[in-house]
This record gives structure tokens, sequence and C-alpha cells, in this order.
């Protein structure tokens, strides 16, 4: 028997007048100044508010038509000893809509994730929006969204969706809390990638504002008279370490916003959930049924300091990543390696962290051939200065120069930080793959969750020995790749890593072998 239909909360209308009146409020000012000039005072005012009101009032209206005409349900779940009812059974359904009306279903059985997202102003009214989704990659079609219900009524969306608890027995497996919040992991925040980021953006921004307003010469202007009589290199230096250090701030308020109120949890029913975030709040959830490992990532300055962050390996994670600006899959954002290696065992239920377990070092030509890319990489710019410095003017001879001695060095000590982090191994359960150096990822995979293997070796490869595997599985990005292993030694770690599923392949390229003439 299926639930009767229900609807959004009705306070949907108060979230959207609110909305719109910051809206208002915040075009009003530049609207009143533009119109000052042309009328009186009072009455640019009264256009304004008349403007305003008109906004408010049909912003509003059309909210309570879409209220009025969206209405869902959920089905009853699946029960062995029960026969289907005539229709509803085991479905999400939702129909919404006034000239094109939409009836969207999900079966039940195939939903993968239920998140709950609150803004400032649902979160004061005690509203959560709820997006329900399958895994599937096919745009909107997979998932179903709420917006909004009453934070009760999420959380009971969610449960009840993700419970797959058979009905009548006691699942035992729920551990409480494994991970919460540390306020000291905010230190990592400005060694990432995200402080540059926002560095140059802000700079970027400056620049970009000032020529919407027709200012950027007067703010040129402006900044060279402060650095008037500074020579150009210790400009360019004082003007990076302003950069950095805005950037280092919006990183520290991003972290904050992100991540404070987190704490990761295993619920009953086998659910993995993470919960963070200081105005806007997410709550994220996990079947382990679908989880396949996790993968530690560690961006060069989060790695050194000794660093990484947890990230699940499952399946039905990367549409949600694509339409969200955080990463959905964040288990635990940067935490010293220690936390990180504890975090990722105790989601798998390994006794010892598999991120942690010893791996098998790369033959030295991986070491070659990354030294050859990076020595190419390094001097083909410096190569095509020369040139162009031979051709048009010797000053570009000496930037070569510069080029050269700078990136050779730098891309030697990078090539060989690549090499070190190459690695491969196998636990009872897991398979292990190392690589990076800029961003250096350790997945650990579960060896049941790989359904095939690709074998790429190029004619540099081939000469040198090694060759590349690539794990496909359902789950993450799809492959995970184990660069420039050995021949022999890669075949024998792909046949005994998963048994059974290169067998056939190997024994097809001992036969040949076997059947291949001999030349004297």
């Amino acid at each position: 028997m299926s639930e009767e239909w229900r609807r959004l909360d009705r306070r949907t209308v108060l979230v959207t007048a609110a909305v719109l009146a910051g809206v208002a409020a915040g075009a009003a000012l530049p609207t009143f100044f533009g119109l000052a000039n042309a009328m009186p005072a009072w009455k640019a005012a009264g256009w304004i508010l008349a403007g305003a009101a008109l906004l408010i009032g049909a912003g509003s209206a059309a909210d309570h038509v879409r209220w009025r005409r969206t209405r869902y349900r959920v089905g009853a779940g699946r029960s062995e000893t029960e026969a289907p009812p005539a229709e509803g059974w085991g479905r999400v359904e939702l129909h919404t809509g006034l000239f094109l009306v939409k009836r969207r279903s999900l079966a039940r059985e195939r939903i993968r994730s239920v998140d709950l997202t609150a803004n400032p102003l649902q979160r004061v009214l005690g509203l959560v929006k709820v997006r329900i989704g399958t895994g599937e990659h096919n745009g909107g079609e997979s998932t179903l969204e709420l917006d909004p219900v009453a934070r009760a009524e999420g959380e009971r969306l969610r449960r009840e969706l993700l419970d797959r608890t058979p009905t009548g027995t006691e699942d035992t497996r729920h551990d409480g809390a494994l991970a919460e919040l540390d306020p000291r992991w905010i230190r990592y925040a400005p060694v990432s990638f995200v402080a540059v980021a926002l560095g140059g953006a802000a700079a970027g921004a400056v620049m970009q504002v000032s020529e919407w307003f027709g200012a950027q010469k007067e703010v040129i202007d402006w900044i060279g008279d402060r650095f008037q009589g500074a020579s150009v290199v210790s400009m360019i230096l004082v003007l990076i370490a302003l950069a950095v250090l805005v950037g280092t701030v919006g990183a520290l308020g991003l972290w904050v916003e992100m991540w404070w109120n987190y704490r990761l949890e295993r619920e009953p029913g086998g659910t993995l959930r993470v919960r963070r975030g200081l105005f806007t709040a997410r709550s994220i959830s996990i079947e382990e049924r679908r989880l396949r490992g996790v993968e530690l990532v560690e961006p060069l300055g989060v790695r050194m300091c000794r660093a990484a962050r947890v990230d699940a390996v499952a399946t039905g994670l990367a549409e949600r990543t694509e339409e969200e600006h955080t990463d959905t899959k964040t288990l635990l954002p940067a935490a010293p390696r220690a936390v990180a290696d504890r975090v990722a065992a105790q989601v798998l239920r390994a006794s010892e962290p598999p991120t942690s377990a010893p791996l098998t070092a790369h033959p030295p030509a991986a070491r070659t051939r990354r030294l050859r890319w990076a020595l190419w990489s390094a001097f083909t710019p410096a190569a095509v200065l020369a040139v162009l410095g031979a051709l048009l003017t010797p000053v570009l001879l000496y930037v070569a120069v510069g080029c050269a001695l700078v990136l050779g060095p730098l891309a030697v000590v990078f090539a060989r930080d690549a090499y070190r982090n190459l690695g491969h191994g196998v636990t009872d359960d897991y398979l292990l793959a190392r690589s990076g150096t800029v961003r250096r990822t350790t997945v650990a995979l579960q060896r049941g969750g790989v359904i095939g293997w690709t074998v790429r070796q190029s004619y540099v490869q081939r000469r040198a020995g090694l060759l590349t595997l690539t794990a496909t599985t359902a789950a993450g990005t799809g492959a995970y790749d184990i660069h420039d292993a050995g021949q022999g030694e890669g075949l024998t770690f792909a046949a005994e890593a998963v048994p059974d599923l290169l067998a056939p392949f190997l024994e097809q390229v001992r036969q040949t072998q076997e059947a291949r003439p001999t030349v004297r």
C-alpha cells in the first residue's frame, strides 16, 4: 500500500519572499543614485519601492503556485511476504508544474543517495532541501529534488529510503562516530591549491571590476604610485605576497564554511553519513554496499605537512560533483596522515589501514622515463626563447638561460619525486596503487570490485620493459592506473590481484610465444 500524497513545506513562499527582498535591497542603492540624477529623490524612491514590491509579489505568487502544484509520495518498501499492490509499490513519485506538468518517479531499490542541504535562511526556519539520486549519469532524470521540506521530514525520508535492514532484524554494525572535527586541521587550508587560486581570482576580480566602471587605468596608476622608486622585481614580489595573503584568508574562510560541524558516522542499516557546514548545512549519505574502496589524496603542500584527505570510491557520486561546487565524495578533510589512515581503515572495516601497507617499487626504467619527460618539458621553452632571441633580440637569450637554470633542476626534483611515489601492492581484500607528485593519490580498491584490466604498452615502454595497467571498476572515476610497472611483474600482479580475470589472456600469450618458430 502506498502512502498518501504530500506537499512541500508551505514556508517555501516565505523563503522566496525573503530572498527576493534581499535582492531588491541590494539593487536599490545603485538604482536610487542612478534615478536621482534624472528626477527628484522622493520620486526615485517611490519607483524603487514599487519595483521592489512588484518583484517580491510576483516571485512569491509564482512560488505559491509551484507549492500548490507540487506533491510527492513514497511507495511502500519491498517485502518478500507481500504481493505487489496495484500502484506506487517501491517508488518515489513527484508531480509538479502548471502549464507543463511533470510526473517523475524513481524505483526505491535504485536509490543510492539522499542528501540534505540547508542555506542559512532555511536553517533558521527549520527547512532542508532533499536531493534523491540513483547514481546514474543521465542528467537530471536520475534525481528528484524536494525543495523545501521540514527538517524532520527530510530526516525521515533519508532514513526510510536508505535503510536496507530486513524487517524484523536488528543491525549490529552501527559504529557511531568515526571522525569529528579537530579545529587544528584548519592549518592545512593555506597550503592547499585553493589559496593560490583564490589569490589569483581576487587580483583578477579587482582588474575586472575596475574595467566595468572604466577605472582600470586609475587602479594601475594608483598601484604604480605606491611603488614609486621601487624596482620591478620588488613590486612583483610584493604584489604576489599580497595575493598569497588574500588567498590564505579566503582559504581559511572557505574551510570554516565547508567543514565546521564536521562529523563522519556509520548509521544502522549500513550507511556512512558526512555532516558539515557552518552557514549552509550539508548531509551526505553513502551506502556501504556501493563502497568499493577509498582514495588517499595528498596535494603537494598538504603532503609536505604530512597530511592527507580521504575520498570514497563508490558508485553514484560523479554526477553530483558536476552540479555542486564541493566534492561530495570526501569523507575526511585534510588531516594528519595517521588520522587519515585510521579513518580509511574504519570506513573499510579493516583491521589494518590498507593505505599504509608497503608497496612494490617500479623499475629504474620508470625513473628514466620521468626524467626524460621533465627535462623535455623544461628545456623546450628555453630552446624556443633562445631561437627567438637569436632572431629578434638578445634579451630573450638571457631569459632562455634563466629558464633553463631554474626549470631544469626543478624538473629533475619533480621527476625523481614522481618516481618515488610510484608503487602498487595487494592485501587480502584490496588492490593498492599510488602515483603523482603535485597531487599524489593512493587508492585502495576492493579486489572484488575490479571488473576488467586494460594493458597499455607504447613502443618506448616495450623497449624499456614497462607497461601501464588500468583496473576498471564501476565506482569512483571508473579506472585506476598503475603506471610504468615492470612487464612481467605487472602482469603477474594483475593476475594474482584478481584471479582468473587475466588468466585466459596470459595463457593465450604463452601459447602464441611457444608457437613462434625458432630462428637460427
